[in-house]
């Protein structure tokens, strides 16, 4: 009888416990995929998920409207990538201010932070185009709105710090994102971001090219520079059987000789922004002596004969458009050049932009970001490299800015980061992207010459080449 009712008695208890059990699974709410999550915010779509060990890397669209002040005259799909790590960790928000890439990649500050990266292709940028396009629906607000959208669509879900990135036009865009929106990000890290303040004045990128590099150096470009403007009619027939080979068009700049003048002017800049001075070791060095072979694979390697036939500009029509309407574009003087050899100068934007699309400069835009920054500028991190063009005009820091850099990486290009700052600045930016971030150790905040990435150095995620941009582009 007892052991009767001693079984009797455990069974009751194991139902209880299986009960208990089935009760405590039933409550507890089941995972939903980060997918799914992404997916049900509204205006999101699915394009393609790739793999990468350690992440989630998707390719999405986002129903963004043509008109952020007018959001019921019409939308657009805006391309955006998001490479998911965790949702307990922060956020980078990047753009390089032209397309997004689709494959996965990782920008410094989102390897440094170890957080997920969330990337927009900046509008008009094919396929983020509306249709009709509305040129006049492209300027920074309009860009930064977007920005803003997808910070307030992705906040929910990635709830820690955020920080904005990008380099050179992503770096203009990260700060405009910042002007306009100061409340959004918890960080901005700008690298090599031009700042063309007052478009008619050039002066320092003058001054940038009488002294950078070496003497023997700027000799060499200078020499090959003039000498292809002295062959110009023995090269612009090997530039016309060029063109008609690829089948290059020239209805937008107007004629094969402006284009031909706009790449030969574009070589010393380009030069300088792309490469390092060891590779003047490649640079003829008797221009006046060189075959024509010679001066025209120099230039064409380092300018691109295809950058300004149709079909090399038409990709970076918005580009254009804002460099004409908002941005500026640099002139400079070339004092090694006879006036004789020179036919057209730098040419404006207006040029590179069919003239079915109307654009008028607006001379304020610049102004505004510019006084803003220098008042206003909290937790902002400049980075500039010593021998690139760019940086010639760049933002400076006022008396308001709070917590906020502008470093410059030595002998470096327009690909410079932080890793390329001196030991005692790399560690300064590191330990503030980390604090900004929300990331920093107690040792960090006690010790800046402590911080370091927090990810390992991935040579396929983190590949950190410039990006090698044909003709006078940031």
């Amino acid at each position: 009888m007892r052991k009767a009712l001693r079984w009797l008695l455990a069974l009751v208890v194991l139902i209880g416990t299986v009960s208990t059990a089935g009760a405590a699974t039933a409550a507890e709410p089941k995972a939903v995929d980060i997918k799914d999550r992404l997916l049900s915010i509204p205006g999101m779509s699915l394009i393609e998920e790739k793999p990468y060990t350690g992440y989630r890397f998707f390719v999405l669209n986002y129903t963004q409207p043509v008109d952020h002040r007018h959001p019921s005259k019409g939308t657009f799909q805006q391309r955006i990538t998001v490479l998911h790590k965790d949702v307990s960790r922060p956020t980078v928000f990047y753009t390089g201010g032209y397309n997004v890439s689709t494959n996965p990649s990782r920008r410094e500050p989102t390897q440094i932070v170890d957080g997920n990266q969330v990337s927009m292709e900046y509008r008009y940028f094919t396929p983020s185009r509306p249709q009709p396009a509305d040129w006049s629906k492209l300027d920074i607000w309009q860009a930064a709105s977007d920005q803003h959208r997808i910070f307030q669509a992705l906040k929910p879900l990635y709830s820690e710090n955020w920080l904005s990135t990008g380099g050179s036009k992503g770096g203009m865009t990260a700060t405009y994102y910042e002007r306009f929106y100061p409340r959004d990000m918890d960080g901005v890290v700008a690298y090599v971001a031009p700042n063309d303040v007052v478009n008619k004045e050039d002066s320092a990128y003058d001054r940038f090219f009488a002294t950078v590099g070496t003497e023997e150096c700027r000799a060499r470009l200078n020499g090959v520079q003039r000498e292809a403007l002295v062959r110009r009619a023995p090269l612009e027939k090997k530039y016309a059987a060029y063109a008609a080979e690829n089948g290059y068009t020239f209805d937008t700049i107007g004629s094969l000789d402006r284009a031909y003048e706009a790449v030969v002017l574009d070589y010393v800049w380009g030069f300088w922004q792309y490469s390092t001075l060891k590779d003047c070791a490649g640079i003829p060095a008797d221009a006046v002596n060189a075959t024509d072979d010679a001066i025209w694979d120099s230039v064409d390697t380092i300018s691109g004969f295809s950058a300004y036939t149709d079909q090399g500009l038409e990709t970076y029509t918005p580009y254009y458009y804002q460099a004409g309407t908002q941005l500026g574009a640099p002139t400079i003087h070339f004092p090694h050049i006879e006036k004789k050899y020179i036919r057209y100068g730098y040419q404006p934007p207006r040029n590179f932009v069919p003239r079915s699309i109307p654009m008028k400069f607006q001379p304020w835009a610049m102004r505004d970001v510019d006084t803003w920054v220098r008042h206003n500028a909290t937790h902002m991190l400049f980075v500039y490299g010593e021998n690139d063009p760019w940086g010639a005009e760049r933002f400076r820091l006022g008396h308001g800015a709070r917590d906020s850099y502008v470093l410059t990486a030595p002998g470096m290009n327009h690909g410079a980061n932080v890793a390329g700052l001196v030991p005692e600045q790399k560690a300064l930016a590191t330990a503030r992207i980390l604090e900004w971030a929300g990331v920093a150790s107690a040792t960090v905040q006690e010790n800046p010459s402590a911080a370091r990435p927090l990810a390992a150095f991935d040579a396929k995620l983190d590949k950190r080449d410039v990006r090698h941009e044909s003709t006078l582009r940031p």
